[in-house]
């Protein structure tokens, strides 16, 4: 892996946020995904809609994009964004018995989305959590990382263990 210098820090070590001043202001996306493991009769619950809670996925999508809008808030060092539009998808598999959950967030502005993306994936599971904890304590969240970025400084993106979910 190549060395790269540690943005966040000031020359006496100290935390800070970008200056992102004299950026260029370009169009900037990200994907990231994440997933969260159930019992099956969890799953056929959510399934049905048969949730006490209500649609789990709806809810899920809503929350996913008020955790993209939230980021700022939510993660010290990260800008307030303009968000031009955010996408919340979600894959029932049901082999794995698992809901996979993919957030594509973009702009146009001076700094990247990534964590825009995997707070709002954060949250869709966090949210699917919550809503199906009554009849599922043992459902486990993971696998959450970031699929692809385009735009800026740094470039084009894209994991190389997998593709990224296809719009």
């Amino acid at each position: 892996m190549a060395e790269y210098e540690l943005t966040h820090f000031d020359q006496n070590g100290q935390s800070r946020m970008v200056d992102v001043t004299e950026k260029a202001v370009t169009r900037r996306e990200a994907q990231a995904c994440g997933e969260i493991s159930l019992a099956r009769e969890t799953l056929e619950l959510v399934r049905a809609g048969r949730m006490k809670k209500g649609d789990v996925l709806a809810v899920a999508q809503v929350a996913a994009i008020m955790g993209v809008k939230e980021t700022a808030r939510l993660i010290p060092m990260c800008h307030p964004l303009v968000i031009g539009g955010v996408s919340a998808d979600f894959h029932i598999d049901d082999v794995n018995c698992k809901i996979e959950v993919s957030v594509r967030v973009h702009m146009t502005g001076q700094t990247g989305v990534e964590m825009e993306a995997l707070t709002g994936v954060n949250i869709a599971l966090l949210t699917i959590y919550d809503m199906c904890k009554a009849v599922d304590k043992n459902m486990v969240i993971g696998n959450i990382r970031l699929l692809e970025k385009k735009g800026g400084k740094s470039g084009y993106y894209q994991r190389e263990d997998e593709k990224a979910w296809q719009k």
